[in-house]
């Protein structure tokens, strides 16, 4: 079984927004400059229009295992990484140095990727997009944990997709305890670069945001995929992919349990 891409997204500009410039937000921005020159190279029109939405400022400890110096410390998240990208690539991508809210408009939001540090803000991001007023086509999720974790692409229920017989199911329908704040820890920042270090192992981020984008350009390079997530264990060198199939599904979302309840820390 396979899902096929709205021939509309093929036909004008895909607007993308990332919420969360962190460890998954930066690692996710840094590529998808790459999709996007991929995409126009095989004739897409117009690629990809990026916005990066983060209410953080860079400190000192993140710039331990995130993209950012130094001299950055105080900054925007936010604007300094689309303001890198844009000098280096000569895009028009655009920042919004604000945390994503209730109020925070979708309207012309296609994909949204989450790379939330938290389960009630991913709830925010789950309440949102399946609305009755949005109109996003896919939300990609991504969480982790200190050694691996997941990402789901999935089609929330709105207007856009209730018409869909082969609908995604986003993160939050497959494991509900991924938006379940009470399962969320004190959501402080680490106070060290060492303990920062101990929290997390090395290349996380940057290896499930790579398999995240491999997804999204079998997506709109062939037009369809037959997965649609996967669970990454850094530790271990296993990939274990969320299949597009009912039966099989069910099967990998009874084993991923355990590690999906554990990786949307970060």
């Amino acid at each position: 079984m396979s899902h096929s891409l709205s021939p509309e997204l093929l036909r004008r500009p895909v607007h993308v927004l990332v919420v969360g410039c962190g460890g998954n937000g930066s690692a996710i921005t840094a590529g998808l400059p790459y999709l996007h020159q991929a995409m126009m190279l095989h004739g897409h029109r117009g690629g990809l229009d990026v916005t990066l939405m983060d209410g953080d400022v860079i400190s000192a400890t993140n710039c331990i295992r995130q993209p950012f110096s130094q001299a950055e410390i105080g900054h925007s998240k936010a604007v300094v990484l689309v303001s890198r990208i844009n000098l280096f690539w000569g895009l028009k991508w655009h920042a919004v140095p604000e945390h994503f809210s209730s109020r925070t408009s979708v309207d012309r939001v296609d994909i949204l990727i989450g790379c939330v540090d938290s389960r009630a803000a991913r709830r925010v991001i789950a309440e949102k997009v399946a609305g009755r007023r949005s109109g996003v086509s896919y939300w990609l999720d991504l969480g982790n944990h200190s050694t691996g974790g997941q990402f789901v692409l999935g089609q929330p229920w709105n207007w856009q997709n209730k018409r869909s017989a082969t609908r995604l199911r986003t993160a939050s329908e497959l494991f509900p305890e991924l938006i379940e704040a009470s399962l969320d820890n004190d959501g402080q920042p680490s106070c060290s670069a060492v303990e920062a270090l101990e929290r997390q192992e090395p290349f996380v981020n940057p290896t499930l945001a790579n398999h995240a984008l491999a997804l999204l350009a079998r997506l709109f390079r062939h037009g369809a995929i037959t997965y649609h997530g996967a669970f990454v264990n850094v530790a271990a060198g296993r990939v274990q992919p969320l299949v597009i199939d009912p039966q099989i599904s069910r099967a990998l979302r009874r084993r991923g349990r355990r590690l999906a309840s554990v990786g949307a820390v970060r």
